[in-house]
């Protein structure tokens, strides 16, 4: 094994360690010790980042160069989910919100034959967000999932630490040769 190989493996082994360990937040629901804030949505199931999955693959795919690793996700709101902020209400989000109005609301825009129909939790919700006026500022809350951490650390410290000693093992097998 030469010097070259072994920041070859060292920078690979890093690059599954870690990725591993941010893929274990989704399951964790936290970064790491952190837990992420629950949703406000009534009869959410499961986490807020996990509904569709796509969050969770977009992770997989590292890039090394210049001896660091940049985790990147090519979903547009990965980074605003990640880091938290603040997004501006569009016209094409208002019609998404009341798209998800009518599902909750069982498909009816109103109660039959004028009557006022009592709404859902969810519902309600749902109206809350499409009267929203377009260019209002909605606050998104941080749930971090890819960043450093002391676990983050400690996972490239026991990576590090594995190939050196393969790598003085190879050395020490050739000097016996």
């Amino acid at each position: 094994m030469t010097s070259k190989d072994l920041l070859n493996n060292i920078v690979e082994d890093t690059k599954v360690a870690v990725t591993a360990q941010f893929d274990r937040n989704f399951e964790r629901k936290a970064f790491f010790d952190r837990k992420w804030k629950g949703t406000n949505y009534p009869n959410s199931k499961g986490s807020l980042l996990l509904r569709s999955g796509r969050l969770r693959k977009g992770i997989n795919k590292p890039r090394a160069g210049n001896a660091e690793i940049n985790w990147r996700s090519n979903l547009a709101y990965a980074s605003l989910q990640n880091e938290g902020g603040e997004v501006k209400v569009t016209a094409k989000m208002k019609s998404f919100f009341w798209a998800m109005f009518y599902k909750a609301n069982g498909g009816a825009k109103s109660g039959s034959k004028g009557r006022k129909q009592k709404l859902t939790a969810e519902a309600e919700k749902w109206k809350a967000l499409a009267l929203q006026k377009v260019g209002a500022v909605m606050n998104v809350e941080q749930r971090q999932f890819i960043g450093w951490h002391p676990v983050v650390d400690q996972t490239i410290n026991k990576v590090v630490d594995y190939n050196m000693e393969e790598y003085n093992k190879s050395i020490i097998n050739k000097l016996k040769k």
